[in-house]
């Protein structure tokens, strides 16, 4: 009996070591879903973008530079994802909304600029120091004009960060002041938001950001990773190295010989030649020229005058014969 109850002993602690393994099993593979507001970016994703945008403020800093004549740095100080009403909850009332598109993703994008930062810029295209007087004031129509000039500017830097992605082409579409007037999606969608620390000349600070609803960035998710966009940029880097170094070669000269014919003849007729002797050569009249570049031979040509000028006219590419 005391063996029975022994082995028994046993049997329930083997199955409650059992219960025990598929429930640890169970806990690390799942996690805790919410589902009031699911996580539609990975990690992964949230680096992508993060990898992109600095590249796009490098880019945009040192063209902003020279723009205003005024130093500019820009940082990267966070990509979170959020709904799109804790998003605009969150923004103050005053920051101008700037709303765009990056075509052919669907959908409108957001860009928030504080006044700080606006208002030195705005001072600064109209000529001024870059000082700050009232950056709270409603903008002037002519103050909007400028405004937009300034974001179509840095959208079209934007526009050549995300070439290492797809290639896409920048729309604006209108400007806000707040972000309840012109909403970009349903409030309880996911976004992706980009947040900006931007340093005009020595004591000016501001914040910029910019607003992806996942709509807009749900074609491209499968190629937000860090190993495609160093691939990608790998091959794009190489393919804009390429036509620059063809942009920076073709003002340079090169030598053009045209080869009127040929022919073989002694020493000794070489040294008697005399003015006005005659020397056959083996090209026919209706024949075609040969051209050389730097003594390479590469085109066909035929002979003719412009305003009495000899010069000749390429027919054809020059193949060597096998």
């Amino acid at each position: 009996m005391e063996n029975q109850n022994f082995k028994n002993d046993n049997i329930e602690e083997e199955s409650l070591d059992s219960e025990e393994s598929v429930s640890n099993k169970f806990k690390r593979g799942c996690k805790l879903y919410n589902f009031r507001r699911p996580d539609k970016f990975s990690k992964e994703h949230l680096k992508a973008l993060q990898d992109i945008h600095r590249d796009f403020v490098r880019h945009l800093a040192t063209i902003l530079t020279g723009y205003l004549r005024m130093e500019v740095e820009i940082d990267v100080i966070s990509v979170d994802q959020l709904t799109y009403e804790e998003y605009i909850c969150s923004m103050p009332s005053h920051v101008q909304n700037m709303i765009f598109k990056l075509n052919p993703l669907s959908g409108e994008i957001s860009m928030g600029m504080s006044p700080e930062v606006l208002a030195v810029v705005l001072d600064r295209m109209l000529g001024g120091s870059g000082t700050i007087n009232d950056h709270n004031k409603e903008l002037t129509q002519i103050e909007e004009l400028l405004t937009i000039k300034f974001v179509e500017k840095i959208i079209k830097i934007l526009e050549e960060a995300w070439s290492t992605i797809l290639p896409v082409k920048s729309e604006f579409v209108t400007l806000a002041n707040g972000y309840h007037s012109v909403p970009i999606t349903t409030s309880g969608e996911i976004v992706t938001l980009i947040s900006f620390e931007v340093r005009l000349g020595q004591k000016n600070f501001g914040l910029m950001n910019i607003c992806f609803p996942y709509p807009v960035l749900e074609t491209v998710l499968p190629k937000l990773t860090p190993q495609y966009i160093y691939q990608h940029t790998n091959v794009v880097a190489n393919e804009i190295g390429k036509n620059e170094t063809l942009e920076k070669i073709k003002s340079a000269e090169v030598e053009m010989q045209v080869i009127l014919g040929t022919t073989n003849i002694a020493i000794n007729d070489v040294l008697d030649l005399k003015v006005d002797d005659i020397i056959k050569l083996d090209q026919k009249l209706n024949e075609k020229l040969i051209a050389c570049i730097n003594k390479k031979r590469k085109f066909y040509v035929v002979p003719g005058l412009i305003q009495n000028k000899i010069c000749v006219k390429i027919v054809d590419q020059y193949f060597e014969k096998e």
